[in-house]
């Protein structure tokens, strides 16, 4: 039972905490880099509307969020999991990428951002996060 406690608390708390990463990225990112001017970022509509005004340095920042956010949620998960950590980081990798698939379809951001942000900041962070973060076996 304690397995499968200690699992859940690695789902739920990566999830958390790699939503916390990236929001905070993203709410950083937003003051370094200003949108443009006139832009009101926290309407979803009026965003989709301005996003063609937007330059790649504005871009920068979202990608860190959802790169680093995955990568930050994929490792408090395999630190926390009793078992299956490889799993585990996956799984949040993955609902992190549902989540930026959705983005894409609902903003339309240029075309090599979206193929570098779904190819780039999901899937293998999950991966790195395992790699660097998963006990190694004893040599």
């Amino acid at each position: 039972m304690k397995t499968i406690i200690r699992n859940v608390f690695a789902l739920v708390g990566g999830l958390v905490f790699g939503s916390a990463v990236n929001m905070g990225l993203i709410m950083a990112g937003s003051a370094l880099v200003p949108p443009p001017a006139g832009v009101d970022t926290s309407n979803m509509d009026a965003l989709a509307a301005a996003l063609p005004l937007f330059q790649p340095e504005h871009f920068v920042f979202p990608f860190l969020a959802h790169a680093i956010g995955t990568l930050a949620g994929a490792a408090l998960a395999v630190n926390i999991a009793a078992s299956h950590k490889f799993v585990f980081a996956m799984v949040v990798s993955v609902a992190f990428l549902a989540g930026g698939v959705t983005n894409v379809i609902m903003l339309p951001s240029p075309l090599w951002f979206s193929i570098l942000d779904l190819v780039v900041a999901y899937l293998p962070m999950g991966l790195l996060a395992y790699k660097l973060f998963a006990p190694k076996a004893p040599d």
